[in-house]
């Protein structure tokens, strides 16, 4: 990785995108510490300390870099674009113009893009709206007793809105230049600056408590094997072989080739965590919403707000291999990937094409997303299982996902800088 970065800065071209790209990450941080019109600053300070446990807040935080606890202009951070995405992408099962967008190609993918973009300034306006409305009432902040929005008139309160949607605005506008003039996967990027500044200020609270040398040893230990274990699972692949018959267009012979199919073991990425995290937190906003003294909500707190509960950890280990496979199903096309083979020629050596392709390639995703889902389990629950046998406090939203994206993104970029720098140096042909 730092070969390639270092090949890359004594590249001109290649030194200019990642010194634009570092730029934009920076002005990101920047303006997460940037108080929204109408916060009082010093007492959001007074309060963090304070904050009550909520997963759903907690993930908002998380892919926000921690903006969203001190209510800045990039409180919610780039989750809207994540949601909106998501549920774009979902709607092209539900509604065939956007299945036919997305066969139309780049054309199609531009006004799915524009899409993209219009839901994530209406959801950036209904969490905005939410999140002031929860530091209004003093529930982002449970027990604390100064004022978060001391002032909060009509004209405040819109003039928030207004300033958090912007923001949300601004980084998605911030994450598409970095993908056209940065080093690409803008969004991503963002993403990994997000949950990595989060990293530090956690593992320092750990290394700060009792006996906290040896538990940020242990925890280093953990986090040093996950690491090698996404590293592993997300470069594996399972090929499937294809062939393409020879053909002649007009005076010409095409096809003869052979290729492959990649097929990852978790196809479906980060996204069955990001799920099952938003689902169980739902319980969470009911119990807090109820009156605490009601058994259902002392039981529901106890059994399945817990995250150390065994209600909680089995509810989210299900809902996770759930998701997997129901994502998978959604992101892969059996029958439209057997479809373009056919059209083009091709097949897998020993099945026929058409239906039975489309039933080999169902087969192996759902045999290979098995291993996939458990792994994704497994990433989850680690370093929450960690933390519980070492008695640690300190909560780190999505646990071990986290890894999974930092480790992901950083694979990914790496990937990204040496496809261009051999597209410059052309080092495999001249060798």
């Amino acid at each position: 990785m730092l070969s390639a970065f270092g090949r890359a800065f004594r590249t001109p071209d290649l030194r200019r995108k990642l010194l634009f790209t570092m730029a934009i990450m920076a002005v990101f941080r920047v303006g997460s510490f940037i108080p929204t019109p109408g916060v009082d600053y010093g007492n959001v300070q007074q309060c963090v300390a304070q904050v009550a446990n909520n997963d759903l807040l907690g993930i908002i935080n998380l892919f926000s870099g921690g903006a969203l606890l001190q209510l800045s202009v990039f409180a919610l951070g780039i989750m809207p674009y994540i949601t909106a995405s998501i549920i774009v992408q979902l709607l092209r099962v539900v509604i065939p113009r956007f299945e036919a967008l997305h066969k139309e190609g780049q054309q199609g993918q531009a006004q799915l893009t524009q899409y993209t973009r219009y839901l994530t300034i209406g959801l950036a306006i209904l969490q905005s709206t939410t999140i002031i409305t929860v530091a209004r009432n003093g529930l982002l902040f449970q027990g604390c007793s100064v004022p978060v929005i001391p002032n909060d008139g009509v004209v405040t309160i819109a003039l928030m809105i207004i300033t958090m949607t912007a923001g949300t605005t601004l980084i998605m506008w911030l994450g598409e230049r970095i993908t056209e003039r940065g080093i690409g996967n803008g969004m991503s990027l963002l993403i990994f600056t997000s949950i990595a500044a989060t990293f530090p200020s956690a593992l320092w609270s750990i290394a700060g408590s009792e006996n906290g040398i040896a538990k940020f040893a242990a925890v280093l230990v953990v986090i040093v094997l996950v690491i090698g274990l996404v590293v592993f699972v997300e470069q594996s692949q399972r090929r499937i072989p294809v062939q393409y018959a020879k053909r002649m267009v007009g005076r010409r012979m095409y096809g003869g080739s052979s290729t492959y199919i990649p097929i990852k073991i978790n196809m479906s990425g980060v996204i069955p965590i990001i799920f099952a995290s938003s689902l169980l937190a739902i319980p969470g906003l009911v119990a807090q919403f109820g009156d605490q003294s009601a058994e259902w909500v002392i039981w529901l707190t106890n059994n399945v707000v817990d995250p150390a509960s065994p209600i909680n950890i089995s509810l989210y280990i299900l809902l996770i291999i759930f998701f997997a496979y129901f994502y998978t199903a959604i992101t892969f096309n059996p029958d439209e990937v057997a479809d373009n083979m056919k059209k083009y020629g091709g097949f897998i050596p020993g099945i026929r094409a058409g239906r039975p392709t489309a039933e080999y390639l169902d087969y192996v995703i759902t045999r290979i997303t098995a291993p996939g889902s458990i792994y994704l389990a497994f990433v989850a629950m680690i370093v929450l299982f960690v933390f519980i046998l070492l008695d640690i406090n300190t909560q780190i939203p999505l646990g071990g996902a986290s890894i999974l994206i930092v480790v992901g993104v950083g694979l990914e970029t790496v990937k990204q800088i040496n496809s261009q720098l051999e597209q410059r140096h052309y080092e495999g042909f001249l060798r």
